[in-house]
């Protein structure tokens, strides 16, 4: 199936959302929940499955949906089309603070891996699917690096980002990250996880015992900032969590928080 064609506006800086302009007739899919705003005339229905495939039959969905089951995805899609008769509106916006990254798969060879977590909308022909690392070594030690989302079609699809978005282009090149940090690559770039350095590096480096290893020739895009990272951070330092008070500076904001009851 060929791909809806869309056209689409980014708005904001740091906390973005994306505009989507459906002409009369088209649709543009999206994750459970990312919907931000809608104009008249913009109907939703929420269904299992992509709708990449019209014609694939009932065990060929549950199939598909028991994947996203085991990986503790939603089985289910929400599509937005345009019944009007003119250009309508529809918004999508990421959970956490960060970027929007459109993506023009035709140009990008119709296939793009990403974070399981990172798509967010695409125009109605995308498919969206669960692909699973090969390599042993990503099983054992990738953690959220191992299950990976594939998106493929010739239309425009939307991954999101936590903190400031950089794209690097690889020619025959390695590159080495923490599996955090990945947010997607294309179809020409290889996928593993190694060992991080020395052992005294593994124990008291801080950055973790094994990092992505992306070797080959295409684009990867990373992230600045990891949701995992930023509710790790914040649960470390929440005091009804068992964190520990940091940077307030004051006896008094201590004793403002017994009288509130927050201890």
């Amino acid at each position: 199936m060929r791909c809806h064609e869309l056209d689409y506006e980014l708005i904001g800086s740091e906390m973005q959302l994306v505009e989507v302009e459906l002409d009369p007739g088209e649709t543009v899919i999206a994750e459970a929940g990312a919907m931000t705003y809608m104009e008249e005339d913009i109907t939703f229905d929420t269904r299992m499955g992509d709708g990449s495939n019209p014609d694939e039959g009932l065990m060929g969905k549950l199939f598909s949906a028991g994947k996203r089951v085991f990986t503790g995805e939603s089985i289910f899609t929400t599509h937005f089309s345009n019944q009007g008769h003119g250009k309508r509106r529809v918004a999508f916006a990421a959970p956490y603070p960060g970027n929007i990254v459109p993506l023009n798969m035709a140009e990008l060879g119709e296939k793009v891996v990403c974070q399981k977590d990172a798509f967010l909308c695409a125009a109605l022909g995308t498919r969206v699917s669960i692909t699973f690392n090969r390599r042993i070594g990503a099983g054992f030690f990738g953690g959220e690096g191992f299950i990976l989302q594939q998106l493929e079609g010739d239309g425009l699809a939307f991954i999101q980002a936590g903190g400031t978005v950089i794209k690097k282009e690889l020619s025959g090149e390695t590159l080495r990250v923490d599996t955090g940090c990945l947010v997607g690559f294309t179809g020409g770039i290889n996928y593993d996880i190694q060992r991080a350095g020395s052992l005294k590096s593994m124990v008291f480096g801080g950055e973790g015992l094994f990092l992505a290893t992306l070797r080959g020739t295409g684009t990867v895009w990373l992230q600045s900032l990891p949701f995992s990272r930023m509710a790790d951070r914040i649960l470390a330092h929440a005091p009804g969590a068992g964190g520990k008070d940091q940077g307030e500076g004051s006896v008094l904001g201590g004793i403002g928080r017994m009288i509130g009851g927050d201890r």
